[in-house]
């Protein structure tokens, strides 16, 4: 295992990197409030066969933390992914594993133009593209369907509060972080003892409150039409309170190579469910190797 520092501008991202470095390289993409140790059950599991590379995203774990809102939009941490891709892909594309805003973050990547030269496949774990989201949640409403866009709106309820300054900082670093074990386990009815937080735990809540600030209503009241050639395997968590599988409904209109897996999961499916989910990981991006290398004449 090697750490190195992968730097962009302004910002330093801490990046670890361990494995079989003659395997493909996954690249692992964590969400909020978590550092790169959100895998640590996940990677093991992988390193024999793949490359595995992960990082602190901006503003978590050992990683810069920028202090205005725009500087957390979602075209900015796509950016610090691409520098990470360029620094640890050797000229060949890397396959992505994202979860929760890791997720979100992996989607704003394969929709940019060219990312198919980049990126050769793409496991989307608890985290939406944030404009298929917002044009779902038209659609549905505009044709009178109701059910699913109010399931949606009920479970990210308090992302409401996220969006007030201020407000919710006393709570995230003097309740939940110290109970955040606790509070997962409850939250997914798991066994908390599989949920290790990072030391930074506290200040990575805060300063993670810029992701909510700088993306939500910025891209539900506005969303693009964003499209890729990235194969994507969407690997829907069956117990999601947080994000709702409903919400995926439309994404083949806008992901020709789509695989959908179930999970009987919760949302922390990375700690709950590392095996099953490091095996569908595993497979795609076996599958997605085979389909890219060249055929024996």
């Amino acid at each position: 295992m090697s750490t190195i520092s992968v730097t962009r501008d302004s910002i330093r991202l801490e990046v670890v990197v361990e494995g079989n470095p003659h395997g493909p390289t996954i690249v692992l993409v964590h969400g909020w409030p978590d550092t790169h140790a959100l895998w640590d059950r996940v990677v093991p599991l992988l390193t024999g066969e793949f490359r595995v590379v992960r990082y602190d995203n901006r503003g978590a774990g050992s990683s810069s933390v920028p202090a205005r809102v725009r500087d957390y939009r979602l075209e900015e941490l796509a950016r610090d992914l691409f520098a990470v891709v360029d620094a640890v892909g050797a000229g060949e594309p890397v396959h992505l594993l994202g979860h929760d805003w890791g997720a979100v973050i992996c989607w704003e990547a394969v929709c940019e133009p060219g990312a198919a030269g980049r990126i050769a496949s793409y496991t989307s774990v608890s985290g939406p593209n944030l404009d298929h989201l917002g044009l779902w949640m038209r659609r549905s409403l505009r044709s009178g369907r109701f059910a699913g866009p109010l399931a949606q709106a009920v479970a990210s309820a308090y992302t409401v509060l996220f969006q007030i300054p201020g407000v919710p900082i006393p709570v995230l670093r003097w309740v939940l972080a110290p109970n955040w074990a606790r509070f997962v386990g409850l939250f997914d009815h798991a066994d908390p003892s599989v949920i290790s937080p990072a030391p930074t735990l506290g200040d990575d809540m805060v300063h993670g409150l810029m992701l909510y600030r700088a993306n939500i209503r910025r891209r539900l009241v506005s969303p693009r039409e964003r499209v890729t050639e990235v194969p994507v395997q969407l690997v829907l968590a069956r117990r999601d309170r947080a994000v709702r599988p409903v919400g995926y409904e439309d994404t083949g209109h806008r992901v020709p190579n789509l695989r959908r897996e179930q999970l009987d999961a919760g949302h922390w499916s990375p700690r709950t469910h590392p095996a099953q989910l490091a095996r569908l990981t595993a497979e795609f991006v076996r599958q997605a190797a085979e389909r890219d290398s060249p055929r024996q004449i």
